[in-house]
């Protein structure tokens, strides 16, 4: 702490602060009633590479009214999209790691493409001190699932609490504490992707709490290889399985359930659906592929997944592992998407040829390509781009390494580095990235048993992890967002973690404790903490007010004394407002 004094504080002039704080959230749109997400309030008039307005394409729909904000550096574009915001330290090692942006990206790319060549020391050690009972009990996606099947749904859990929140309570708080404390950011990110991608409400029942845990490991496993291969494991999976009601599809009474989010969501999407034209009416490629598909493929697909199911039942061995019942397969002859299946294959080949029609056709390619550019770019992504990555997703849709080529096109794409300010922080996001910058105490907060008290108050922005019904998952477009409920409850909970402290006075989220000792006076206040929660100057006004509300009508130049209860409190305040600002939301 500095040894400066600070003026005798006059008596709280509590009207006057209130007016000050007024004024601050005035300018960051955030007073009741005020636009969630106003328009820049400032943006450069220059269109250089680096502060210079985010890059349009010709493609792009116009221009939000006010312009977009002043394009920042590359360190800053790339930890806020392709991880979940910049940590202490992040931004400067960033920079290190080349001598123009180009080969910053790449290099930061090609280290968080090779994850498992990432040391992750605090990561484990935060874990293990968790001492989870079910998180992490194998690497073995069959051993997990048999161990977890057996613990939570035959009873037999060692800790003696067999309820199926166990498994789902301890995936909630590690997959917080990967995203705050890992060095392999962009493997934590594209895991929230391919969740969303092949949603599985995990409060749909028991089974989906149990075997949730499963479904992410095998996504982890996948996803930075080959997208056919995931496509088969989360086939196979008893969570997707029972949530979209394969397990008991048989010949007597085929279930299109899980064909139809096959086709719409996992791998061709709608935009490549036809309706309920013949089979022989689609017009085909230059390969002689349909372009699309119809509802027959999709019921002809249904008859070839036949039979996928997983044991369970006092008669079935029970485990959860997966079974195929060729008793329940339908044998006949089918066709999808133009390829035939003849008649009495070997056992679950009918629905690993759909799986390869799926995987190689360009459709595939295209919606994946969307949907992976709209979550690391923005809602609107350059069509070019797309066409680019797709072409690439189908050339190489049997290379082991298929998704890192894709990935790393799209991070390193032009579109990537010089577009800001198209997208921003969902709820998961916000709060991730706030804990991040403010290096808050995760393994506190679950030590002094608040996690709960965080979670509840985190679920009301709307996002509550692996909680999407639908099959569609979590929306990732601006428009589903930038209402006041997620904003509020965002608010809130960045607000307590700030304000709340355990039995021994140890904050959440320690703002005063992490100011260095010869930063004091309210301008320095202000620099340090833009520095460290956005990585770039905000605009003139905005730290104006910042300034005018720290200072408290004081010289701004003076040194504070922070050991002041309220001087700290409205430290804490501070943050907490750059935490609530526009600023803070883009992506």
């Amino acid at each position: 702490m500095s040894s400066s004094v600070s003026p005798p504080e006059p008596t709280r002039d509590t009207d006057s602060l209130n007016l000050t704080r007024r004024r601050v959230l005035a300018a960051a749109g955030l007073t009741a009633g005020a636009v969630v997400l106003p328009a820049a309030t400032a943006v450069a008039a220059n269109n250089g590479p680096s502060g210079g307005p985010a890059m349009r394409h010709p493609d792009d729909p116009p221009a939000p009214e006010g312009g977009l904000p002043a394009l920042p550096s590359a360190g800053v574009v790339t930890l806020n999209r392709a991880s979940f915001g910049p940590a202490p330290g992040d931004l400067a090692a960033f920079e290190a790691l080349g001598g123009d942006d180009a080969s910053r990206i790449q290099a930061w790319v090609a280290q968080q493409l090779n994850y498992q060549s990432i040391p992750d020391p605090e990561l484990t050690a935060r874990l293990n001190q968790a001492n989870f009972e079910s998180y992490g009990v194998s690497n073995d996606p069959d051993t997990l699932l048999a161990t977890l099947w057996d613990w939570y749904d035959q009873g037999n859990a060692p800790g003696g609490n067999s309820s199926s929140g166990v498994p789902r309570d301890e995936m909630t708080r590690a997959t917080w504490m990967r995203v705050m404390y890992s060095k392999r950011q962009l493997h934590e990110v594209l895991a929230d992707f391919w969740r969303d991608h092949f949603n599985v409400y995990i409060n749909h029942s028991s089974w989906a709490r149990i075997t949730y845990q499963h479904l992410d490991l095998i996504l982890r496993q996948h996803q930075m290889g080959n997208f056919r291969d995931m496509l088969e494991a989360v086939a196979r999976s008893p969570a997707m399985l029972y949530y979209l009601d394969n397990y008991t599809s048989s010949d007597d009474g085929p279930n299109e359930n899980y064909c139809r989010e096959l086709f719409e969501l996992h791998t061709l999407g709608a935009e490549n659906y036809l309706g309920v034209l013949q089979q022989h009416q689609v017009p085909t490629d230059g390969q002689g592929r349909p372009v699309g598909y119809v509802d027959a493929d999709v019921f002809e697909a249904a008859r070839a997944f036949t039979g996928w199911s997983f044991h369970y039942g006092n008669n079935d061995d029970d485990s959860g592992l997966f079974l195929y019942r060729p008793s329940w397969h339908d044998r006949f002859q089918k066709n999808v998407l133009g390829v035939f299946l003849p008649q009495d294959q070997a056992d679950e080949k009918d629905a690993k040829d759909v799986l390869d029609a799926l995987a190689e056709h360009p459709g595939t390619g295209r919606h994946l390509a969307r949907k992976l550019c709209r979550r690391l770019i923005s809602d609107h992504p350059p069509q070019s781009l797309i066409d680019t990555v797709a072409a690439l997703f189908s050339a190489q849709w049997q290379a082991p390494d298929q998704l890192q080529q894709v990935y790393e096109a799209i991070l390193t794409s032009d579109a990537f580095r010089n577009t800001w300010g198209e997208k921003i922080k969902r709820p998961f996001e916000v709060v991730g990235s706030a804990l991040r910058a403010g290096a808050a105490d995760f393994t506190l907060l679950m030590d002094d048993g608040d996690t709960s008290s965080f979670l509840w108050r985190y679920d009301d922005t709307g996002q509550e992890l692996f909680n999407w019904p639908a099959p569609n998952g979590f929306p990732d477009v601006l428009g589903a967002w930038k209402s006041m409920t997620p904003r509020v409850a965002c608010w809130r909970i960045c607000n307590w973690l700030i304000e709340f402290d355990d039995d021994n006075g140890d904050y959440y989220l320690d703002v005063v404790g992490q100011t260095p000792g010869g930063v004091r006076s309210a301008n320095e206040l202000v620099d340090f903490w833009v520095d460290r929660i956005f990585g770039r100057a905000l605009p003139t006004d905005d730290r104006t007010d910042l300034v005018e509300f720290m200072a408290q009508g004081f010289n701004p130049d003076f040194d504070l004394n922070l050991g002041d209860e309220d001087t700290a409190l409205r430290l804490r305040a501070l943050v907490g407002l750059m935490f609530m600002s526009p600023e803070f939301l883009w992506r």
